[in-house]
């Protein structure tokens, strides 16, 4: 198992050293659909696992909602798998439609890669959790950052856009449009958070 990890764990750090070549290496490997899904579940299961074990180890009820998907996980990994979903269709669809040459299977795959790195990333970040709290934190802000970062060279890399910084203002346009949309289709359900609340 260590002589597959290892080579990912030291992908995955020059991704980040180098998020394009990063890219093109995960796009080279030519992945079947089916593996990539797979590594789909697998990336959400063990990002759900240790957000749980966070929680275990040093609890922070902060968010009203947070303990119920804390005592829900498959609710969580149920909604973190369908937004990664959304993210992958978003990234294929959108970046063809400004004139992309990605492939589904590429954006399918650089989303997968983007999670691991993620979920390497919480990793520290739960070991923080234990020897230093407040570091903690402050990786969790770092690892916003970095997503946005390497999500906009991903797909600059995947449609052969020119620029990651514009790419990156596409990005958050899409994202606040979809957010937009989804908002309003939940409220044309009857869908709202406030059942989801305990009275105070």
């Amino acid at each position: 198992m260590s002589q597959t990890l290892i080579p990912l764990l030291k992908l995955a750090l020059e991704s980040v050293r180098d998020p394009r070549d990063g890219a093109r290496r995960v796009l080279a490997l030519a992945l079947p659909e089916g593996a990539l899904w797979q590594g789909l579940v697998l990336v959400v299961v063990l990002s759900v696992m240790l957000t749980q074990l966070g929680e275990i180890l040093v609890p922070l009820p902060v968010d009203p909602l947070l303990p119920v998907f804390l005592a829900n996980p498959l609710l969580t990994g149920v909604i973190q798998g369908g937004l990664l979903v959304v993210m992958i269709y978003a990234i294929h669809f959108l970046g063809r439609a400004f004139g992309g040459t990605g492939t589904f299977a590429g954006a399918l795959a650089l989303a997968v890669w983007l999670q691991f790195i993620m979920v390497c990333l919480q990793v520290v970040q739960t070991v923080f959790l234990i020897v230093l709290p407040p570091v903690a934190g402050m990786i969790g802000v770092f690892g916003l950052g970095l997503f946005f970062y390497l999500l906009s060279h991903f797909v600059a890399v995947l449609h052969g856009f020119p620029s990651p910084l514009r790419t990156f203002v596409a990005i958050i346009a899409a994202m606040i449009g979809i957010l937009f949309g989804i908002s309003i289709l939940m409220s044309v359900l009857g869908f709202t958070l406030g059942g989801a609340l305990p009275d105070v």
